[in-house]
């Protein structure tokens, strides 16, 4: 069955006015390894480079990605398969280590960020860059699932893990920027079910698909905390 492996790729610093918040917030950055029967997949590939404004807009830390695996036992050879939840730059930014190898995206999302000002170019068409686009779900593997999960860009997706130590693990990088975000939109959902009454927030139509698989764990890109359903033992 496949394994999830966290791998810390440095933080960066969102101001305050897109924090909602008096003062700005540190945020992580987080990608995963996942091991699967069929090889090595890797979910997010980290903050990319190129971009000065970015630079100092945002004021990164970055960890090597080459270093981060390294401490896993893998090469960046190793890596069958990326899948990027989205294709900002700190989402996107290893994906030149990795030439000939297949990028997953969703169809949208790769025309959003080939279309300008969506994210550093030079992470997108580099030399070398292969790209499988998919329009919706997909199964990359047995035990690894691709989920459309849009709403922080319209492209954005997700991948459900079937791991043998307790259960379903939904990778959602920045579907919600944290699990507390994440627990409120799933109370959200229950408190329409139950019929309370309007006014309640906006859920996002996916959340029911998400639901239905039951996960038992959901790992965010920007939260190094996790979500776990209630009921969890």
């Amino acid at each position: 069955m496949p394994e999830v492996v966290p791998l810390d790729l440095g933080y960066f610093v969102r101001p305050a006015d897109e924090a909602g918040l008096p003062y700005p917030r540190v945020e992580a950055v987080t990608a995963y390894l996942v091991r699967h029967p069929g090889g090595l997949l890797l979910f997010d590939t980290g903050i990319g480079t190129g971009d000065a404004a970015a630079d100092a807009h945002y004021r990164p830390r970055r960890r090597s990605l080459p270093a981060a695996l390294a401490a896993t036992g893998v090469r960046t050879g190793d890596i069958d398969t990326v899948v990027n939840c989205h294709l900002h730059f700190d989402h996107c930014g290893g994906n030149p280590l990795f030439p000939e190898v297949p990028i997953v995206v969703q169809r949208t999302e790769l025309a959003a960020a080939r279309a300008g000002g969506h994210t550093i170019d030079a992470l997108i068409d580099f030399p070398g860059a292969v790209y499988e686009q998919l329009d919706g779900e997909r199964l990359l593997a047995p035990g690894v699932r691709i989920l459309p999960t849009p709403g922080h860009t319209a492209g954005h997706q997700s991948l459900l893990v079937e791991t043998d130590r307790g259960g379903p693990v939904l990778l959602a990088g920045q579907a919600y920027d944290s699990a507390s975000e994440y627990a409120a939109a799933v109370l959200a959902v229950r408190a329409a079910a139950d019929g309370v009454e309007q006014p309640l927030p906006p859920t996002r139509p996916w959340l029911a698909r998400v639901t239905a698989l039951a996960p038992r764990r959901i790992l965010f890109a920007h939260d190094h905390a996790l979500w776990e359903p209630p009921d969890h033992g």
